[in-house]
């Protein structure tokens, strides 16, 4: 579904990272590399520098021989791809780390604003919740930091096979699990997600999961069941949360997005029924919006619902439906 022009881009939209597939089963090449720049991870959070004039973060790499990677095993370090350069990007899970959290901190909520700073880290430098700063980041850096998140994510719920029940390992640089037990392989798995703009004439359709922060709501999304297309998650995955049925849909764009391990394409859905019956085990509300409603979420002036976040896949359908851009 083509665009007459471009709004402002998705986030972790990709930055044609050179993955180097064929290094991944050579560790003595891997390791002959260099140069090197290693991403750090804390319970899915990035390790970070701010900037002492802007305030703004930005992602913190470090070389091979830093001393945060002291007690860490080098096996278990993934290989993320090749800058431009040849320098390798891997990046390495430091999870097992528990510092002391300040009292009411919680680290499952929706946007984690605490930082949490280790002993070994270069001075400044702080664990971020990827959320918190996915906007500010340049292409490059949020296609590493995306892709990083994803594979230990993956990881650390694959630890054993799903075959026979043993325990795995990494291998492939981190980019397959191996039984040793069975010798099954294990590959890391992406979820691919429908999330639709659904429309009825000059009205959208949005809605709320329960949880979320107060006022926020968004286009309906919904998991794609196996043996199903695209257009036909998104008709089902409509009907089910708002009881609403639509006709065409089509395809826009789609995103990486690795909370925890998704690829959301976007789509446009016209319903043919407006009349809302949400399943409350779907869905904590939905509701239409006329476009000036929609222009006042956008914009922030809404009296109830914020505006969707930036950088996220809902904003940009969103936008460029304000815009009249989809033809």
């Amino acid at each position: 579904m083509p665009l007459l022009q471009t709004a402002s881009p998705v986030t972790f939209g990709g930055s044609n990272l050179d993955r180097a597939a064929h290094l991944r089963d050579d560790p003595v090449q891997l390791g002959q590399i260099a140069k090197a720049h290693i991403l750090v991870l804390w319970r899915g959070k990035v390790l970070c520098q701010r900037d002492s004039e802007t305030g703004l973060a930005s992602l913190c790499f470090l070389p091979k021989d830093a001393p945060l990677f002291r007690d860490l095993a080098e096996e278990a370090r993934l290989f993320l791809g090749l800058s431009e350069d040849g320098a390798a990007y891997f990046a390495q899970d430091l999870s097992d780390w528990n510092p002391e959290l300040p009292e009411g901190v919680s680290l499952n909520s929706f946007v984690d604003l605490s930082e949490q700073a280790h002993p070994d880290a270069p001075e400044g430098a702080v664990f971020l919740e990827l959320r918190s700063i996915m906007i500010t980041l340049p292409p490059r850096a949020a296609e590493l930091a995306a892709t990083a998140r994803a594979l230990l994510n993956w990881h650390s719920s694959h630890l054993y096979c799903a075959k026979c029940g043993s325990p795995s390992q990494m291998v492939q640089a981190g980019w397959q699990r191996k039984c040793p037990a069975c010798g099954a392989s294990h590959f890391p798995r992406t979820d691919p997600v429908v999330i639709m703009l659904v429309t009825y004439g000059d009205q959208i359709l949005l809605g709320r999961s329960h949880g979320w922060p107060e006022g926020m709501y968004s286009a309906l999304a919904g998991f794609v069941e196996p043996g199903e297309t695209i257009e036909a998650a998104v008709r089902r995955e409509v009907l089910e949360e708002a009881g609403i049925t639509t006709s065409e849909v089509r395809y826009v764009a789609n995103q990486p997005w690795p909370y925890p391990n998704s690829l959301m394409f976007g789509c446009l859905a016209t319903a043919t029924s407006t009349k809302i019956t949400v399943d409350p085990n779907e869905l904590g509300d939905a509701r239409w919006l006329s476009r000036q409603e929609a222009m006042d979420v956008f914009c922030g002036s809404h009296p109830e619902i914020s505006s969707p976040r930036k950088g996220a896949i809902a904003r940009f359908l969103l936008e460029n439906w304000l815009a009249d851009r989809f033809i």
